[in-house]
């Protein structure tokens, strides 16, 4: 597969969830970057904004196992991995998969779940993996999370801590409508569900082709350089209590890779940093004080690049 062929499939996966989610292309691009490189997204906003209804669309416009789990506070972790259960038939014991088990996991109120039941996703979103009676079980490739949650109620959730937080590739806010994009909504969904309507554009062997040619994107020492500058200088500021980690930073340049090739090229400059930044970054930063939002760590990545010098643009193309 071409780099062409991945921008030609990243249009098609685009237009085929347009004819549901109205408004929301660059909402649908970082979710197909997300998914070629094998990262996980945290859907946040407020009810009603289309949340479930997006990563439906993604699942449906995919040829892969789609599973959602809704998420509350009696959900145990062997009601996401599976169990052992005892087969009279056989006289045996055998393992029940949970709906871990798939291509695509809608996680929906994630922070409604106990920690405990939130941190059995820690080895299967980082490692692939999960460990079920001290077996070790993959998971089938791709496999993405796309978890979705309310940041206006607190009552009876419990907030992701750090740790699983650093686990997502990109923290993304919906946004309301504009009064032209509403008044679209009302006319798509006034008689029929397009939903329903939606053909699978892309197979699992696509997602594993463009998943394995991403990573051949060049990455010349000047843009790396710049691009570490920008997550040491989130480590040293006065307002930040904990920085981007190196995970992080990993996280940052694989986004910036695929930003990239959507963007034509095969190679990466420092405007495919600057675009990935504030999605990859600001969930992972820990803020001191009270006023510890979102849009505020999104102003310290914004004040963060505008401090930081941009590398010349000779040298940026080679590796």
């Amino acid at each position: 597969m071409s780099f062409q062929s991945i921008n030609q499939l990243a249009e098609k996966l685009n237009t085929n969830i347009g004819r549901v989610i109205v408004g929301k292309d660059n909402v649908t691009e970082l979710l197909f970057i997300a998914l070629i490189t094998s990262g996980h997204v945290l859907l946040e906003d407020v009810p009603g904004t289309g949340k479930t209804l997006l990563a439906k669309s993604l699942a449906q416009s995919l040829k892969l196992q789609f599973r959602r789990v809704q998420f509350t506070p009696d959900l145990l972790p062997s009601d996401l991995s599976g169990i052992q259960y005892y087969n009279q038939k056989d006289g045996g014991f055998e393992f029940r998969p949970g709906p871990l088990f798939t291509n695509l996991l809608l996680a929906d109120e994630i922070n409604r779940a106990t920690p405990r039941t939130q941190s059995s996703l820690l080895e299967c979103m980082e490692e692939r993996q999960i460990s079920v009676d001290g077996e070790t079980k993959r998971l089938d490739k791709p496999f993405m999370v796309i978890a979705t949650q309310n940041p206006v109620e607190h009552q009876g959730t419990f907030p992701l801590p750090e740790a699983q937080l650093d686990r997502f590739l990109f923290k993304i806010q919906m946004g309301y409508p504009t009064t032209e994009e509403a008044l679209q909504i009302l006319k798509r969904f006034n008689n029929a569900d397009p939903l329903g309507q939606l053909e699978p554009v892309a197979t699992a062997a696509d997602i594993a082709e463009a998943q394995r040619r991403y990573a051949e994107v060049r990455v010349s020492d000047e843009v790396l350089q710049y691009l570490l500058q920008l997550i040491e200088r989130t480590r040293s500021r006065e307002d930040v209590n904990i920085g981007v980690s190196p995970r992080g930073s990993q996280a940052l340049l694989r986004a910036s890779q695929v930003h990239a090739i959507l963007r034509g090229r095969d190679y990466v400059t420092p405007d495919d940093v600057k675009a990935m930044a504030k999605p990859v970054l600001a969930h992972r930063l820990s803020l001191k004080g009270m006023h510890r939002s979102h849009k505020q760590a999104e102003v310290i990545i914004e004040d963060i690049i505008r401090q930081t010098a941009v590398p010349a643009e000779a040298g940026i193309v080679s590796r």
